[in-house]
């Protein structure tokens, strides 16, 4: 367990805030976490609030504890790697496979995968500042959404990625099929989300106030295909299932989406919603050199995509 001790010799700020300017290697979500977990006082006192308001001559105590030994065993896995150095990598991640272990996924996840294949790497080791059960996952997809994630090796290249998302100078591209056609070339979709008042399972658009969060989208239709369209959509936010709970709410769902789709059969046979991270630009975490990787589009997808242009061309619609 490591100690730090503070005195406030400025103006009034957030202590999350506060403390994240004092200390350098911790990213202002860790000190968070460390702030729920009651690892913070202020003069003396736990402080239970990351929002509270430090005043001049306040003595702040952090305490860092030590990192939990992983746990998980690695599982070797045939990754698609995009890019990968010393300090971050950018995978190619197949619909089906769950980021990281949770309720009913305690195997098997892209995180196994990933201590695996850093394992064979002579060394090389993922960011701690995710946990032990998310090494390394600076953002995520969902289990069936395919594309490019990136992931961060060390604890500062973790923090630049989550700057650069906070930021938006990382931009996140996806492409999708969707069921319906928007009606103008372009547009921006921005609806709260939170969890579904019933369906736990799901998200859905849900006012700020009863506790939604802001979550925006751009979208450009690529290519309208009868009654479906290729869509490229760009993240401003990323909230949970965003694409696919804007998509709904605009009533052109994500093609087999099984949350918020019509089930509508298309003849191919999906491996999950044709929805794939096409596109991540950003800036190298150490060097700054603008890095930029397309995904390739997964076997499923092209075929759907071409079957519908064919029905295009021929003047089916439907």
């Amino acid at each position: 367990m490591q100690k730090l001790e503070f005195s406030v010799e400025g103006d009034s700020a957030r202590v999350d805030r506060w403390l994240a300017s004092q200390v350098d290697s911790l990213s202002r979500s860790h000190i968070q976490k460390l702030i729920e977990q009651g690892h913070v006082q202020i003069n003396h006192q736990i402080c239970t609030s990351k929002k509270y308001a430090l005043q001049l001559g306040d003595q702040v105590q952090l305490r860092i504890p030590a990192p939990t030994p992983l746990a998980l065993e690695p599982e070797p896995m045939d990754l698609e790697i995009l890019f990968e150095d010393d300090h971050l990598l950018i995978v190619n991640k197949p619909a089906g496979l769950v980021v990281h272990p949770a309720p009913g996924h305690a195997k098997g996840t892209l995180v196994h995968g990933l201590l695996a294949h850093c394992q064979a790497g002579q060394g090389s080791t993922l960011s701690g500042i995710g946990g032990v059960e998310r090494p390394g996952i600076v953002h995520r997809l969902d289990k069936d959404t395919s594309g490019a994630m990136m992931v961060a090796k060390t604890d500062q290249a973790h923090q630049h990625l989550q700057a650069q998302i906070a930021t938006k100078t990382a931009v996140r591209e996806y492409v999708g099929i969707v069921y319906g056609r928007p009606s103008t070339p372009t547009g921006y979709m921005e609806f709260p989300i939170g969890r579904h008042p019933v369906d736990r399972i799901k998200m859905a658009v849900v006012p700020e106030e009863q506790g939604g969060k802001a979550a925006a989208t751009h979208w450009q239709i690529l290519q309208p295909l009868g009654n479906y369209a290729l869509v490229r959509f760009q993240l401003e936010t990323g909230r949970t299932h965003q694409i696919r709970v804007h998509c709904a709410q605009m009533g052109w769902p994500i093609v087999g989406d099984p949350l918020y789709s019509r089930g509508r059969s298309v003849g191919v046979n999906l491996s999950g919603q044709v929805l794939h991270a096409s596109r991540l630009s950003l800036k190298h975490p150490v060097s700054q050199a603008e890095i930029e990787v397309q995904a390739p589009l997964p076997i499923d997808f092209m075929k759907l995509l071409n079957r519908l242009q064919q029905r295009a061309d021929s003047g089916h619609i439907t």
